[in-house]
């Protein structure tokens, strides 16, 4: 997994860039993590209970995204992509063009939570 922190140049708010494949976690972080402490140790106890078997699943379904964590596996996704909503506007539909919109990533836990780490030591700066 491919990413990078910067800081925005017009707002100054922290910015996570990430590859094709993972992009939803860029925009997850920002809007359901952002600078929230809390949020960040939240994350990681869900993955603490999922390591040390005490549940089997842990969903924690944000404004815009959700983050499910299972034994070794950490999927973010969009909302509205678990809703089974399209959010194409209606001249792609109509054309059949292939719009190929990323609405899911996943990631082993172990990377999952060195990215988080490594989140909360960028916005720790905020």
């Amino acid at each position: 997994m491919e990413y990078q922190f910067i800081d925005d140049p017009i707002t100054g708010a922290a910015v996570a860039q990430f590859s094709l494949e993972h992009e939803v976690i860029g925009p997850w972080l920002e809007v359901e993590v952002g600078t929230d402490a809390t949020k960040l140790a939240q994350l990681l106890s869900a993955m603490s209970e999922i390591e040390e078997d005490k549940q089997s699943e842990i969903t924690i379904t944000g404004s815009e995204y959700s983050v499910s964590f299972s034994r070794g596996d950490v999927t973010v996704q969009t909302n509205a992509s678990m809703n089974g909503v399209e959010v194409l506007p209606d001249a792609l539909i109509e054309e059949n063009i292939d719009f190929d919109q990323q609405d899911s990533s996943s990631c082993g836990s172990e990377d999952f939570r060195e990215l988080l780490l490594s989140w909360a030591k960028f916005v720790r700066k905020y």
